[in-house]
């Protein structure tokens, strides 16, 4: 299937859901679908990762995966798959849902695109960054579609929110194979993906939107913040030493040191 005919069932999906899915996002800042494609285009999506020696890996005391960006590079499926969620039908039927203005998906795929985690993995609690490379438009949704199948909660890699800090319990949000997950990022949207605990691959595609509109009506801008888990405190004073530094570099050069590779870089 092409972007556009993967974005037209993405749209029925959405539009099928719109009642409960409109009340969710009101209430708890995220939805999901389950069953978003058709189960053995699902399993075509999955079976089109590449080897994850051919990914970025992110190892650092914040976070331990497989990312790309860079789709030119891989199975032309999917690309197709991660800018059907950028066809602007499903952009304006997300932007109807969470009732934010101004909604734009982003072709740079700035820290989207796709990401493997595998045995051991894990992402801690986090803050993304506020905005887009630029610092022109504010980052407000996070959308994830799992695609491995037959993935039980029990494996780990599921999505965690903390809605009432890291200090507390988390919230956790099975990485349910074709199930779409769309969160709201914002100045309290703490999240993190707990470890993979089986010894196979969690793999997900992902987008994110971006407004000049603050979701919250206020300005505000922050790097990527970093904290420990509650039963990690040396880890979290490391982290909030981390996200200090970080902060302080972009308060001296707003644009930062030093350019991401986390972005599709097109014609490379």
């Amino acid at each position: 299937m092409t972007r556009t005919e993967i974005a037209a069932l993405i749209v029925q999906r959405l539009k099928a859901n719109e009642p409960h899915i409109r009340t969710q996002f009101a209430t708890q800042n995220y939805f999901v679908i389950d069953d978003l494609l058709p189960e053995a285009f699902a399993h075509s999506i999955y079976h089109s990762f590449p080897d994850p020696s051919t990914m970025m890996l992110r190892k650092s005391l914040r976070e331990l995966k497989y990312v790309t960006s860079q789709m030119n590079k891989y199975a032309p499926l999917l690309e197709e798959v991660v800018y059907a969620f950028q066809d602007p039908r499903v952009v304006d039927a997300v932007s109807e849902i969470t009732q934010l203005k101004q909604v734009e998906a982003d072709a740079k795929l700035y820290a989207g695109g796709i990401s493997l985690m595998g045995p051991g993995h894990y992402l801690h609690p986090h803050l993304d960054n506020s905005h887009d490379m630029e610092r022109q438009r504010y980052r407000i949704l996070n959308l994830l579609y799992y695609t491995s199948p037959d993935w039980n909660v029990e494996n780990g890699g599921n999505l965690e929110l903390w809605p009432n800090g890291t200090k507390a319990e988390p919230h956790t949000i099975h990485s349910k194979f074709n199930r779409l997950l769309v969160i709201g990022t914002n100045r309290n949207s703490w999240h993190s993906v707990s470890k993979v605990r089986a010894n196979r691959n969690r793999t997900c595609v992902s987008n994110y939107y971006f407004s000049k509109v603050s979701p919250d009506g206020v300005d505000y801008f922050h790097v990527t913040s970093f904290r420990g888990r509650p039963e990690e405190p040396v880890r979290g004073l490391l982290l909030r030493g981390d996200a200090a530094l970080r902060s302080l570099i972009r308060r001296i050069a707003p644009t930062g040191l030093w350019r991401t590779k986390h972005y599709y870089k097109k014609g490379k």
